[in-house]
């Protein structure tokens, strides 16, 4: 039986939201301890555990199908390969970074200066982009420490939170780009391993509405009803129940996350009253 091949982060952050989201569109990994690889029980699936830096080059060549991979990577090193779906976690920023005691003005203060970085590449993309020249030091592991043993004058990293940055005494200063957590795709991958990324797709995509949205149940007068749908825009349209006092109906819908609270605000100022709340596990358009 043919099986998909997906590449995921062999530990971290990644690793974790990506065999989440796994788990959460029905597929089981059977996952030792310590394993490469893995498949599952109740999907054609093999998860290949793998150094985050090396998987544009697997995909690129065949090795894996698709993989679960910050943007930020194949921004770096592979922008040749195409992504199928944005996944909307592991969000962090790629940024420039200069110790605090050091007065900055523009992007132009890097010019001759030494940058400490991973991503040799975006850097000097970026730099080009603002007509600066830099002095590159490339370094695999911990870039944070490299201005304070006189390595360099500043480092581009990755930033989730901004504490590693605020323990080493260093402040953020250019954010050169947003990243997430994406779904790239081989350019080798088969016409019969494409149709299972179409079934893993439509499985990804109903995990991702589901946790945008909220489930809302609430009780309404009848009076008051036509103003209140007016205020929810449900997935076609709410549905409307009569309850069991009369002049009184109990209206579903779902509500977007990012919206839902002043949503909720204008509902009760229109006369809902019992507003119920329920996360959705699934959502199939």
């Amino acid at each position: 039986m043919t099986k998909i091949r997906i590449a995921i982060q062999k530990s971290g952050r990644l690793n974790e939201e990506s065999l989440q989201i796994l788990k959460d569109c029905g597929i089981s990994i059977d996952n030792g301890k310590d394993q490469l690889k893995a498949s599952s029980r109740n999907f054609p699936m093999e998860v290949f555990y793998l150094r985050n830096g090396d998987i544009p080059q697997y995909l690129r060549d065949g090795v894996v199908d698709i993989a679960i991979i910050g943007e930020n990577v194949l921004i770096e090193k592979g922008e040749d390969i195409s992504i199928a779906e944005r996944l909307g976690f592991s969000k962090c920023k790629v940024s420039l970074a200069v110790p605090k005691s050091v007065k900055y003005n523009s992007v132009k203060d890097f010019e001759g200066k030494r940058i400490a970085t991973s991503y040799p590449n975006t850097v000097l993309n970026y730099l080009k982009d603002k007509g600066v020249k830099a002095e590159l030091h490339i370094i695999n592991g911990s870039v944070e420490i490299a201005p304070n043993i006189g390595l360099a004058d500043a480092i581009c990293d990755i930033v989730s939170s901004g504490s590693t940055l605020f323990k080493n005494n260093l402040k953020e200063v250019e954010v050169m780009l947003t990243s997430e957590a994406v779904l790239a795709v081989s350019p080798k991958i088969t016409a019969e391993r494409k149709e299972l990324l179409e079934k893993l797709q439509f499985r990804i995509q109903s995990v991702l509405r589901a946790r945008g949205s909220k489930y809302v149940l609430l009780n309404a007068p009848n009076d008051k009803l036509d103003g209140i749908l007016r205020l929810l825009p449900g997935m076609r349209s709410p549905t409307v129940l009569p309850l069991a006092d009369e002049g009184w109906s109990s209206v579903h819908t779902v509500i977007n996350k990012d919206s839902f609270w002043e949503v909720i605000d204008e509902l009760k100022k229109a006369g809902a009253e019992g507003i119920l709340v329920c996360p959705i596990e699934k959502m199939v358009l």
